[in-house]
């Protein structure tokens, strides 16, 4: 595993043991090297194909893929060598049928009628197929019908030449035309940046078009390469893990007319989850950014990619803007494509924010552990509701809204229910909350003793103040709610 990563580039921390003690100093970082990088920043990607064995025979099957894909000075050789090696073998067989029929001895009889008039040595051979093949027709060599064989070796001719003609001037064709020169004039920002954008951190960078054709049905894909080890123990060199800019709204789908800036936010689903300023200084990964198009001109694919490592993505920057309003016109100005200025960023995770906020927030706490607190309320909460189905209509209209005890043993029954109103407590409970020192535990046991205590027994068992406004006389102002007293004033005048 320590090769693999060697030879991927990895920088690890270097540890040796103490000839004293035997134990194990504090790491220290091994010095930085060259970053090696998966794809380039002109998109090549550093990778080569070793030990194949027998699988080069593959590269035969596809010729034409082949050589399309070989260097320019491979390609300008195998032409020029088929050319050569055809143009040779076609004179040679020419001279052949010459020497054959005996017409070298008798080109210069008047009197004799050779195969191909005018050849009488291997050079006047190979002028006579360059002729036929040219199409040149300079009128002096030309073929006779006294020679079947030669008529056989012309049609052979003409067949050969057109698939040579096809094959070669074709991959010629298609390697000056390969969109791959087309990506030179994609732009993509040296840097990337981290910082806020709309209240979110967000991973950018840019890119622009030189050219003014455009790119149709332009699409940006990001790529997160980083090591990883399973929890079964495989050490994965290159996981590849997909970075959102835009997939699930269509942001990705680009109109690249002037320069963009391509976002990713950084939330729970995005693989920087845990990334901060101070963890960018130990991660090591490469970000693979791959724009695909249609040129314009030729209809053909076109495909650039650059890459970003962890030093050139700059946490609390932004880039500068370079389209400005002219007379008529928007103009760009690409000297400030690359540049990036300072921003006010937090230095932390995005994971980190998320604690620090649901920590420091006064009315988010954390729910109650005890399940058997919450089941006692529920418990309650049920009861109440039969009770309260068996008061007198009058009496349940006194206590106020039927939903009411419910709601407020729903509120009191758990911690995290903290936010409610305290107009909407009585207020012998709003007098009791405001002193210190009393627990949630003993307002909770308060509140359901008030408030289930009258309602669970029967109208026989009520106090006689209680019997008597339930009956229609005298009212219970000073200990009823703000809200029932209200309620009852109304009813009664």
């Amino acid at each position: 595993m320590s090769a693999l990563r060697r030879k991927l580039g990895d920088d690890y921390q270097v540890v040796s043991t103490s000839a004293s003690g035997g134990g194990l100093p504090p790491p220290r970082s091994a010095p930085r090297g060259k970053r090696q990088r998966f794809v380039d920043k002109n998109g090549r990607c550093n990778v080569q194909h070793g030990n194949l064995g027998g699988e080069t025979s593959r590269y035969l099957s596809d010729l034409f893929t082949t050589l399309v894909d070989l260097k320019w000075r491979w390609n300008l050789f195998i032409f020029i060598l088929t050319y050569t090696v055809a143009w040779l073998f076609m004179a040679s067989m020419w001279w052949v049928i010459a020497y054959m029929r005996g017409d070298l001895n008798k080109a210069h009889d008047d009197s004799y009628t050779p195969c191909v008039a005018n050849v009488y040595n291997f050079p006047s051979a190979f002028l006579f197929f360059i002729e036929t093949e040219a199409t040149i027709g300079y009128g002096y060599r030309y073929i006779t019908d006294k020679c079947p064989e030669g008529i056989i070796l012309f049609l052979f001719q003409s067949i050969l030449g057109s698939i040579v003609d096809a094959f070669l001037i074709g991959c010629m064709f298609i390697k000056m035309s390969q969109p791959k020169k087309r990506a030179e004039t994609l732009m993509f920002s040296e840097h990337a940046a981290i910082s806020m954008r709309d209240g979110k951190l967000t991973l950018m960078f840019r890119v622009g078009n030189l050219r003014n054709s455009h790119m149709v049905s332009a699409q940006i894909r990001c790529k997160l390469l980083k090591s990883r080890q399973t929890p079964e123990g495989e050490f994965l060199p290159l996981d590849q893990l997909e970075l959102d800019v835009g997939f699930s709204t269509g942001a990705d789908q680009l109109f690249l007319v002037s320069p963009l800036t391509i976002c990713h936010v950084i939330d729970a689903k995005s693989p920087f989850y845990d990334l901060s300023q101070r963890s960018m200084q130990t991660e090591q990964f490469e970000i693979v950014v791959i724009l695909e198009g249609i040129v314009e001109t030729t209809g053909m694919t076109c495909q650039a990619r650059t890459s970003y490592t962890e030093d050139e993505v700059l946490w609390g920057h932004r880039f500068f803007p370079v389209i400005s309003l002219e007379e008529g016109f928007f103009k760009v100005d690409y000297s400030q494509f690359h540049a990036t200025f300072e921003v006010p960023t937090p230095p932390y995770s995005v994971k980190e924010q998320e604690e620090m906020l649901l920590m420091s927030s006064p009315l988010i706490a954390p729910a109650v552990s005890n399940s058997k607190e919450r089941n006692n309320s529920v418990e309650c909460l049920d009861g109440l509701d039969e009770v309260g189905t068996k008061l007198p209509s009058k009496l349940q209209k006194i206590t106020g809204r039927e939903d009411f005890p419910k709601k407020l043993l729903r509120m009191s029954s758990t911690t995290s229910e903290k936010a409610y109103s305290m107009g909407d407590l009585p207020m012998k409970l709003q007098r009791i909350s405001s002193v210190p020192g009393n627990s949630e535990e003993k307002l909770v046991s308060k509140t359901t003793k008030m408030m289930s205590d009258p309602i669970s027994q029967s109208v026989a068992d009520l106090p006689p103040k209680l019997q008597k406004l339930s009956g229609g006389g005298g009212r219970m102002e000073g200990n009823l709610p703000p809200k029932l007293r209200k309620m009852n004033s109304d009813r009664f005048t």
